[in-house]
């Protein structure tokens, strides 16, 4: 195909691209742009196109592109969040700032708890794993077989997770909680 056909081609389809810009836009004004922004893209990258395939539907996938492009640009440059007004809070005098650790030290207390609960043969190999020893590492420390390391961690985890039950987000149950640690 010539320049001269393409560009013939492509004028004959420019005028169907205007209701599917405007529909795009939803503004008169930015459909003519977008109309003509797909049209010169698709002239100045003329030699893309691969003669035999759907020129109108090459068109509508350039000005679709164009569009979301340009919609991207525009929500990233307006979602620029103000946070001047919380500026004050960073650098306050700590004198005035009361921190209550009674909420962490229940929480603590009754993790430590649950911990304390489970029975050795889980413990032992959950502590280990939550202090950063490896499957492999734990498994030979104690003399064991790694999938029973494995078995009895998640065990722990399991039993943990239930007894800690009134810890977990609103409305999940103890099947529903995400694990923290994965094996």
């Amino acid at each position: 195909m010539t320049s001269l056909e393409f560009t013939s081609q492509v004028q004959k389809i420019s005028l169907t691209l205007r209701p599917a810009a405007m529909n795009l836009t939803r503004d008169a004004d930015d459909a003519k742009d977008l109309v003509q922004e797909t049209l010169l893209k698709a002239l100045l990258n003329k030699d893309k196109f691969k003669a035999g395939t759907n020129l109108k539907a090459w068109l509508y996938t350039i000005m679709r592109n164009t569009f979301i492009n340009n919609y991207n640009k525009i929500t990233k440059r307006s979602s620029n969040i103000d946070s001047t007004e919380y500026f004050q809070y960073f650098n306050t005098d700590q004198n005035y700032i009361t921190h209550n650790g009674a909420t962490s030290d229940f929480v603590v207390r009754d993790i430590n708890e649950a911990i304390a609960g489970l029975g050795t043969d889980y413990r032992t190999p959950f502590m280990m794993y939550y202090i950063g020893y490896k499957y492999m590492e734990i498994a030979e420390k104690l003399q064991i077989p790694i999938g029973t390391v494995k078995n009895r961690i998640h065990i722990a985890r399991k039993e943990l997770k239930s007894a800690l039950q009134v810890y977990a987000p609103v409305g999940a149950s103890a099947g529903e909680t995400s694990d923290a640690v994965e094996d």
